[in-house]
């Protein structure tokens, strides 16, 4: 059977027109806007939420856009006529506390889905235990876990793309632009090695060489030590990093190169929710980020981009409207807007009114190709492969340039596609 003949496909695109035509439906008094609904009750997501760790500026950007997106769709009535209410757990960006994050959704919360979860090694301790309580597990994370086959049925990435997608679409205009040799810093655990793995077969497909790998913990508060490991030879300084400390890594790598510093390609997960206008930046000037979705607004920008930025409450330098000082996380946020979408989009497809239809849930989902940008996907354009449980997308590089970063590349969907790695849809639930 086809994916287009898959029986779940008609009702999706019914319900994609519902999405459509949920401007219109907002404008109805509320007793005709839900009296379709089966129950009044809530439809209750769990945020697992990075509220302290090294992942906290992400969980405040990630509940902000989802809060924001949880208004909107409320806003237009809904999933199914039924209201959503973000059930918000702190992680503490930590495996294990994940895991007890996930079952206190699951049996105390009585939520119907977990949701939003982006720190790889967080992702990785708690889907398990989703699914042995047969929770749908919707993660904003990026890591190739789900994609590989490491997770289960229960656990789906459809709101943002995993870094092998995102390696591979960068790796030629890396060394087509800057270099063949090519050295590359990357965090200590699962997020790190997902680029460690990846970007050497993509570099050396694209006819380049990675000279050396440094690995870094991602707790660590001082660099200096690590850049006299990078070779002499090295044309290109790849960078990766998260956590509080990015700051003071990109300013002692500029203190160390000073002006003769190598071409540089780095992650924007290195400067998320950092200020480029920071004391101790202007060495970037110049050099090269690979980001999710542009953090300035760029002036080709579409009308849907800027409702979203607009209802995130971010300005055209991707700041807080409320104060500028506070820098999003504007490359990995949208997937939390995007997600709350999907997970509407399948849950109307699967015509769901209660835990008992997860299954059908994680089937509906399973069942979307084609996702268009727009409203409810301002990223761009996305593909959803059902077999994997992962979502492909467009890349965008952007040049630091009078200290902001303007898109100079945009890597379309094609560049990002892998072969399957797993067939989820082949499991039993």
């Amino acid at each position: 059977m086809s994916k287009s003949d898959h029986p779940q496909s008609s009702s999706r695109r019914a319900a994609l027109k519902t999405l459509g035509a949920a401007g219109a439906a907002a404008t109805l008094p509320l007793w005709a806007r839900y009296t379709h609904a089966q129950t009044a009750a809530p439809i209750r997501i769990g945020f697992q939420k990075h509220a302290t760790g090294i992942g906290a500026a992400y969980g405040r950007w990630y509940d902000r856009t989802s809060q924001a997106a949880v208004a909107k769709i409320n806003g237009e009535g809904g999933i199914n006529g039924r209201m959503i209410e973000l059930v918000t757990e702190d992680d503490g960006t930590d495996p294990k506390r994940g895991a007890e994050v996930i079952e206190k959704f699951a049996n105390q919360s009585k939520c119907d889905i977990a949701f939003g979860t982006l720190f790889s090694h967080v992702v990785i301790g708690s889907a398990p235990r989703a699914g042995e309580l047969k929770l749908p597990y919707f993660v904003v994370s990026e890591g190739h876990h789900v994609a590989s086959g490491m997770l289960n049925r229960w656990t789906l990435q459809p709101g943002i793309t995993d870094v092998k997608s995102q390696v591979q679409a960068m790796a030629p205009f890396i060394t087509d632009t800057l270099g063949k040799k090519v050295t590359m810093i990357y965090p200590d655990y699962g997020f790190g090695y997902d680029h460690r793995d990846n970007l050497v077969p993509a570099v050396q497909a694209a006819g380049g060489e990675i000279v050396a790998q440094i690995a870094i913990p991602p707790t660590e508060t001082s660099f200096t030590k690590y850049f006299p490991q990078i070779p002499r030879e090295t044309e290109v300084i790849y960078h990766v990093m998260v956590g509080p400390a990015v700051l003071t890594f990109v300013k002692e790598m500029g203190e160390f190169f000073g002006p003769s510093r190598p071409e540089i390609f780095g992650f924007i997960d290195s400067l998320e929710a950092v200020d480029l206008a920071s004391p101790g930046l202007d060495f970037l000037e110049g050099t090269y980020f690979w980001e999710g979705m542009p953090r300035y607004l760029q002036a080709d920008a579409p009308a849907y981009v800027t409702a979203y930025r607009d209802a995130v409450g971010i300005d055209a330098n991707g700041a807080s409207t409320s104060d500028p000082k506070d820098v999003s996380t504007a490359a990995h946020m949208f997937g939390c807007w995007e997600t709350l979408h999907i997970i509407k989009a399948g849950m109307e497809a699967a015509g769901y009114s209660s835990t008992a239809d997860r299954q059908a849930l994680v089937e509906a989902v399973e069942a979307m190709t084609e996702m268009p940008a727009g409203a409810a996907h301002p990223q761009g354009d996305k593909l959803f492969n059902g077999r994997t449980h992962q979502v492909f997308g467009p890349q965008y590089i952007s040049k630091v340039e009078s200290g902001k970063l303007n898109v100079t590349h945009v890597a379309p969907i094609e560049d990002t596609l892998y072969p399957d790695e797993v067939d989820y849809t082949t499991q039993s639930f």
